[in-house]
């Protein structure tokens, strides 16, 4: 996989695509990058613009975020589950 471009670049090449001066594909070109790319850089650009509806990189990040703090949780409780009888002192006792 490639380096990722650095966001000023992807910046000033949607800035420029915006104006329509030149079709995506020579811009595309002039700026060796594929024409996929800067499609998806100008998609992407909308929906953090909130011209297009979708997920901004914020709450892909907000999104990620949860997803890694749910399955902590979840393995602090199959933990707890597991530790639970072995913690409290009536577990211990025999019957008599």
């Amino acid at each position: 996989m490639p380096a990722a471009h650095p966001k000023e670049f992807r910046d000033d090449v949607v800035a420029v695509a915006r104006r329509g001066e030149a079709p995506i594909a020579q811009l595309a070109k002039d700026f060796g990058i594929s024409e996929s790319c800067l499609r998806n850089w100008l998609h992407q650009a909308d929906v953090e613009d909130g011209h297009r509806p979708g997920v901004t990189k914020a709450e892909n990040e907000e999104l990620r975020e949860a997803r890694k703090k749910i399955r902590l949780l979840e393995q602090a409780s199959v933990l707890s589950r597991r530790v639970y009888p072995f913690t409290h002192p009536w577990a211990h006792e025999t019957i008599m």
